[in-house]
């Protein structure tokens, strides 16, 4: 496996492949049993501004290259990507600590969405209108913003590269991408990819490094006209502020503590199974992830027992039998075991799980068992917190009011899940739930690329990202007005 890639992932600027400024480097580890993959070049802010003069330098012939060619261009590099899924699998599978087939299938929803973004530059539709004008055209035309400046999160690593990259490019914005530290290996390979087959050089620059350096810079970088950030809700505060600031339109994509409402009609056993899916896939390392199970007081012993059983049952590890892998790193691992340790000391029950694997063949990695915690207040902290792990809360209520009630009570709103057979019930909380997505007899999680995502509260800051709506953030608005004077025809 190792000649997928160097021994040193390097920054891509200008089509050139290079260390950071600095000489400095981050160590990449497999969280699966901690041994190093590979270093990553640490860039600052100077690596930064190099980059961003680039995508700068690029940018102006990309935006008149017509939007139907940029779209063939991405179509290429799909091409390209596909003929190279299984190389890009390898690459998740082993940064990010997931079995093959699910690095594949998430290799396979970044191509998807990539597609779907070459094929809008056949759509870049602006609107012709009427004016109360005589002899008077009015018209808007989508424009690029300029340099896009992206952020994404180690989680998924691919489709993060894919949600953001192809709509931020078909617009006609050059970019400039800080990969997550934890999985950039993806993003090297990706966008090395993508210039072999065809794209213009210095239209995707990408620049590895620790968020409160290279993150930092980016978003403070005066070249940069949009940025689009996804991680966690601090963080998002942080970039809000400074992109208000310079008066930068920004697109936040945060975190979440989503509700799954199993009703007292509810199919049992395809709610505990979407329960486990929602709280335990990916290691629960979703920002869709179902971290709060709210169940009807009449069904809750007997799902409790179902539900428990179940994620004692799940097999950690990244063969193709088991059922989720690690964390992503050993702060990520701390940090949730402290967390579940305090909700215990202040009364919490654990039903399942609560500390890290402790099997031999795991213990070199970053393993938290699948983890139920009951008797947890509605606004304890691990009821309000995000803890981006395999760690899910139960909350027992009397009726429906009661639940949907618990459910709006969060400070975040991106995600939400009903079970129930009954209509009236689906309909009523999909439209009253406090989130940007919802679903009926499913999990917290499922949007795909052409469907708006994000949401409201603490989870975003209103924009929507990605289906066609992401175009909005990746390109301005104008106007056009035409004069004809009649006389003259």
């Amino acid at each position: 496996m190792a000649e997928l890639f160097p021994d040193l992932i390097p920054n891509l600027i200008d089509g050139v492949e290079q260390p950071a400024c600095s000489g400095r480097t981050i160590d990449v580890v497999n969280p699966h049993d901690g041994s190093l993959l590979a270093q990553l070049a640490r860039s600052e802010a100077e690596d930064v501004a190099a980059a961003v003069a680039a995508a700068e330098r690029a940018q102006a012939a990309w935006a008149a290259t017509p939007a139907v060619q940029r779209g063939h261009i991405l179509h290429q590099v799909c091409n390209a990507l596909e003929r190279r899924q299984g190389e890009l699998a390898d690459i998740v599978a082993r940064e990010a600590g997931k079995r093959r087939k699910d690095a594949l299938g998430e290799a396979a929803g970044a191509i998807l969405c990539a597609r779907f973004f070459a094929g809008e530059g056949q759509r870049l539709f602006g609107r012709t209108m009427t004016s109360g004008t005589p002899d008077k055209y009015a018209m808007t035309v989508r424009q690029p913003c300029g340099v896009a400046g992206l952020v994404i999160a180690a989680n998924t690593p691919a489709p993060n590269f894919a949600w953001k990259v192809f709509p931020a490019l078909i617009c006609g914005n050059a970019v400039v991408l800080k990969a997550a530290e934890d999985t950039p290996i993806s993003a090297w390979f990706m966008a090395k990819v993508a210039e072999e087959a065809g794209l213009p050089k210095g239209v995707l620059n990408v620049v590895h490094g620790l968020g409160a350096e290279a993150g930092q810079a980016l978003v403070e970088h005066p070249g940069t006209q949009v940025i689009s950030f996804t991680g966690s809700t601090r963080v998002g505060r942080l970039i809000a502020e400074t992109c208000g600031r310079m008066l930068k339109k920004v697109s936040l994509e945060l975190g979440g503590k989503n509700p799954l409402v199993v009703c007292d009609d509810a199919d049992l056993d395809q709610a505990v199974t979407w329960s486990c899916l929602s709280a335990f896939s990916n290691a629960g390392q979703r920002c869709a992830s179902g971290s709060r199970i709210i169940v009807f007081d009449t069904v809750y012993d007997r799902f409790v027992e179902k539900f428990a059983a179940a994620a004692a049952a799940l097999k950690l590890g990244v063969d193709e039998d088991c059922d989720l892998g690690p964390v992503i790193n050993r702060r990520q691992l701390e940090s949730m075991e402290a967390a579940v340790g305090r909700a215990v000391a202040a009364g919490a029950a654990v039903l399942a799980g609560g500390r890290r694997a402790n099997a031999p063949h795991l213990a070199a990695g970053f393993y938290m068992q699948p983890t139920i915690l009951a008797g947890i207040g509605p606004d304890a902290e691990l009821s309000c917190t995000e803890l981006f792990g395999p760690i899910t809360a139960i909350y027992r209520v009397k009726d429906f009011a009661e639940a949907l009630s618990l459910a709006n009570r969060s400070p975040y709103g991106l995600t939400a899940c009903i079970h129930t057979r009954s209509v009236d019930r689906a309909l009523e909380f999909s439209y009253k739930v406090q989130a940007g997505a919802t679903v009926v007899n499913g999990g917290t999680f499922g949007s795909e690329p052409h469907m708006p995502f994000g949401g409201v509260k603490a989870s975003g800051n209103g924009s929507r990202e990605p289906g066609t709506e992401a175009l909005d953030v990746y390109s301005e608005l104008k106007d056009i007005y035409l004069n004809v004077r009649p006389e003259r025809l």
